[in-house]
């Protein structure tokens, strides 16, 4: 008995050991940031008592430039599994403490033998960054550390969720599994990602820039659309990630989570059979008309500040997850452009690979025109949003409210994609384009040579309006199922929902398509 026992005292100050980090003076340094440490990050993230670390002692091997008299806790990484909600999660967390976090062999293996856990038990898998990047004495060891994590993030893609908290620094080629995974957060302040950082773009080109302004959360959420969410701090980032897991399925053969609605699911919404501005030219908030339709009126908005011309959100319906999209009238009058149908097209792909429902909001004049834009492969990028749509089999739903013109009625999940109902509202206006544009196109010469060119052009304008600004044509022609009141489309969303749950539709056998990328 008293060997046991010196053994099990013996193994407690090992961990014990291991537990102090980097020391005081790290933790410090840590917290004078306003972060927390790995450890802390742990016990706020995990349901209390449930984490299991796994690779407690797991140390670097490398014998270059004086590492083999460095003591690095963890190797800088804490890895394992828990009880987040009650819901089982595999996690990894760089310790900044340690070492700067910095990644080499055994920090990267033990990252991989924990996706390897997820994937072989069908779990999503949560990655803290907090990292100074690759640790530079191990040379090519931590290149091929950070090449075996991308590889688990593509064979994992569209497998397991894939969720990476940006908690500190991400320079050089860590940021690339981050953007090989599904979301993305952001802290205010305290996250930076970027492949070259101010210093060396300042000696290279001569521009001067910030940590914030280059790789801040607000930077990646606003322009290049890299971070799908900001948080306050490190806290709200936790709850945030959270919110989203109750959204997702644990893996790509399980439906999302089912939660018991307390909202009717007959209940009508009133105020949406007056949103519509009698105006065509006058703007509305789509946020309005998704916050009327689902459960509790609560919707969580992935990429909320990027292209805010389209909304992407999850939902609830009578208690099942569902994905929004939808045009936003508000911000470029609702059209699509380049990082539109980005947004949108990735958001698609997501949900598809999790068995989650779409359900769109069409209210589109079209493609957004100009140079940049053609320039930029407005062509190549509005083709993936074709693509997304006519490559889910998930059950595909669309509200036409307004405005769906020329190509973009297409791209909006109509009937043509592979839509399996296809609602619209009186007010909606299926047409090739604007009448305005369509008179000029049609009744070229008759207005050219009219005496009172601006009397015909009204008088066309107001013909066109009244023969094709209606929804009947469509429905006629049976590519929209049915002209609803805006006050039932909830009731309607839902009962087509419940119709088309059992969906089961199957692509021809590939080994995968050519996306526009």
């Amino acid at each position: 008995m008293g060997d046991v026992k010196k053994k099990n005292e013996e193994l407690e100050k090992k961990q014990a050991l291991v537990h102090q980090m980097g020391g005081d003076t790290s933790v410090k340094k840590q917290h004078e940031k306003g972060k927390l440490t790995a450890r802390e990050r742990v016990e706020l993230f995990f349901d209390k008592g449930t984490f299991r670390e796994v690779d407690l002692f797991v140390k670097h091997r490398s014998t270059n430039f004086g590492l083999e008299r460095q003591v690095i806790s963890s190797d800088g990484v804490i890895t394992g599994y828990g009880f987040v909600n009650g819901r089982a999660v595999c996690a990894y967390f760089q310790d900044f403490t340690s070492r700067g976090g910095s990644l080499g062999e055994m920090h990267a293996q033990k990252i991989c033998k924990i996706m390897d856990k997820a994937i072989k038990a069908g779990l999503p898998v949560i990655g803290f960054n907090d990292s100074g990047g690759a640790r530079i004495q191990e040379g090519i060891d931590a290149l091929k550390g950070y090449g075996d994590i991308f590889f688990r993030n593509a064979r994992a893609s569209g497998v397991i969720p894939q969720i990476t908290p940006i908690m500190g620094p991400c320079a050089g080629g860590a940021v690339y599994s981050p953007a090989m995974t599904d979301f993305v957060f952001m802290v205010k302040h305290t996250s930076f990602m970027y492949i070259t950082g101010p210093d060396v773009i300042r000696a290279v080109t001569g521009e001067k820039t910030s940590h914030e302004d280059l790789g801040g959360a607000l930077t990646h959420n606003t322009k290049s659309g890299n971070a799908h969410f900001v948080c306050e701090n490190e806290e709200d980032a936790m709850n945030s990630i959270k919110t989203l897991l109750s959204f997702l399925p644990n893996n790509n053969m399980e439906d999302p989570p089912y939660y018991e609605p307390a909202d009717n699911p007959e209940r009508l919404c009133p105020d949406l059979d007056t949103i519509i501005p009698d105006n065509p030219r006058k703007s509305y908030n789509m946020r309005e008309v998704i916050s009327n339709i689902v459960d509790d009126g609560y919707i969580f908005e992935p990429h909320k500040y990027f292209a805010e011309n389209l909304i992407v959100a999850f939902a609830r319906l009578n208690g099942r997850t569902v994905g929004i999209v939808a045009n936003q009238p508000q911000f470029l009058a609702g059209c699509l452009d380049i990082d539109a149908s980005d947004k949108a097209s990735r958001f698609i792909r997501t949900c598809d690979a999790f068995n989650i429902p779409l359900v769109t909001f069409a209210d589109v004049p079209g493609y957004l025109p100009g140079t940049d834009q053609e320039w930029g492969g407005i062509i190549r990028h509005g083709a993936k949003l074709l693509w997304s749509y006519s490559e889910a089999t998930v059950p595909k739903l669309t509200v036409i409210t307004r405005k769906d013109y020329g190509g973009a009625y297409i791209a909006m999940s109509s009937r043509h994609l592979g839509a399996d109902m296809v609602f619209a509202w009186p007010s909606a206006e299926i047409a090739v384009m604007g009448a305005e544009g369509a008179v000029n196109i049609i009744y070229r010469k008759d207005i050219a040579g009219a005496k009172h060119p601006d009397n015909i052009r009204q008088e066309k304008i107001k013909e066109y309006e009244e023969l094709l600004y209606n929804p009947y044509i469509a429905a006629n022609r049976g590519y929209v199922d049915a002209v609803i009141k805006p006050s039932d489309t909830r009731k309607q969303l839902i009962s087509a929902l419940e119709l088309m749950k059992t969906k089961n539709e199957t692509l021809p056998p590939k080994k995968h398509g050519n996306i526009p990328l």
